[in-house]
């Protein structure tokens, strides 16, 4: 097997809850090595979301496959001098604690690049280290609300919260893209770059074509259930035998295709309620009613083919358990093996395919359970170990 990109940089992590994890389990997926830094007695607390998954948090599984665990008390001094010598035979450093502990614990970006030139430190915060909101506290809704995010969630009668942690899950990846691109600079020109990202800024760069629409239109978008705020129609309609199936129309060739294979209305090709896309979004009322007399005439199944036959893109509207048996991620070989403390679960591979590698996914650790193998190759003696286990350093 073609050795992985990532196969010669160690990681270590102080981090906790989702957005951090994201970030170093993508790297521990291409090949980097991953110290996971976890509280003594209890670990992440992300261990204890839920146990749904033969006992184990979904969240955790999800997040810290193929890591090592090593407990260890960071705020007790011989708990900081373990820390300080990892982090001297590391090439990144990445950490999400709460507002100030950093600095606190001597591990802010400014302290590890003054002690350890070639470490690269990746702050995830919620507002950002500097700035009016730099010590409050944030998580994923508290973000999504911020943002704007759940103004555009939801019916026109209530808002609601994105079904996944769509903050974390920003700021893990942009955390991640930025750590490679500080080892690319790292490499070429020897200089290592700090990292930082914000929750608040990660999903501000989601919220963009909102805010400009924001902006510059001089109202928000509104806030319409499967419908598109902006392009019409696109969304999702109600066929005779009860099933939902969303479509899309993106541009002019696929409109006049709708008109005449689909609604067999070409008529409505050059109507000027419905000729060009902001005027579809003005008139949505009317082009829905003229859809939805037509879903009322076939079952879903039906629907779906005579759109296929118009050439618009359309879907079924599916439930998780429908995903999770979808026939893509089964003949496409997607799901893996992956072991968890006491079982064997199934695992999705990375999305980004590297022609050649394969991804690594290797086991969720159990809390603390590479932390006899860490401290010896640091040159601590099974006494030394013992000795710190009874302190509760570990």
């Amino acid at each position: 097997m073609t050795e992985r990109p990532l196969s010669d940089i160690t990681v270590v992590s102080l981090e906790q809850a989702v957005a951090a994890p994201f970030a170093t389990r993508q790297l521990a997926d291409l090949g980097a090595r991953v110290i996971k830094v976890e509280r003594p007695g209890g670990g992440d607390f992300a261990r204890r979301y839920d146990t749904t998954v033969h006992g184990q948090s979904s969240y955790f599984v999800w997040l810290n496959r193929s890591k090592e665990s090593l407990t260890l008390d960071v705020k007790s001094p011989r708990g900081r001098e373990v820390l300080g010598e990892l982090l001297a035979g590391a090439d990144v450093f990445v950490q999400n604690l709460a507002p100030g502990a950093a600095a606190r614990l001597g591990v802010d970006s400014a302290s590890l690049t003054a002690r350890y030139p070639s470490l690269i430190p990746c702050t995830i915060s919620g507002y950002g280290t500097s700035g009016p909101w730099a010590d409050r506290k944030a998580y994923d809704l508290l973000v999504q609300c911020q943002t704007g995010l759940v103004s555009l969630t939801g019916t026109a009668e209530a808002t609601a919260r994105v079904g996944v942690s769509v903050a974390d899950i920003a700021a893990g990846m942009y955390a991640y893209s930025g750590i490679l691109t500080a080892l690319y600079t790292r490499a070429t020109t020897g200089s290592a770059r700090a990292v930082e990202v914000s929750l608040f800024e990660a999903l501000g760069e989601w919220m963009s074509q909102p805010a400009y629409y924001t902006r510059y239109g001089g109202t928000p978008p509104p806030r319409i259930g499967t419908q598109h705020a902006t392009i019409a129609p696109y969304g999702a309609y109600t066929a005779a035998d009860g099933g939902d199936v969303l479509f899309s129309v993106q541009n002019e060739r696929e409109w006049v295709a709708l008109c005449e294979r689909f609604l067999e209305r070409p008529e409505l090709v050059d109507d000027p309620r419905f000729a060009t896309g902001a005027a579809r979004v003005t008139h949505r009322e009317e082009l829905n009613a003229i859809i939805v007399e037509r879903f009322r005439q076939a079952g879903s199944g039906e629907i779906m083919e005579a759109l296929d036959g118009a050439g618009i893109a359309n879907s079924g509207v599916n439930d998780v358990r429908e995903f999770v048996a979808h026939p893509v991620l089964a003949e496409r070989d997607r799901w893996h093996d992956v072991g968890i403390p006491g079982a064997v679960v199934e695992a999705l591979l990375p999305p980004a395919d590297l022609a050649g590698i394969s991804p690594r996914m290797d086991p969720v650790p159990a809390a603390g359970e590479h932390t006899e193998q860490i401290l010896a190759e640091l040159g601590r003696s099974a006494a030394q170990i013992d000795d710190l286990r009874a302190d509760g350093v570990i």
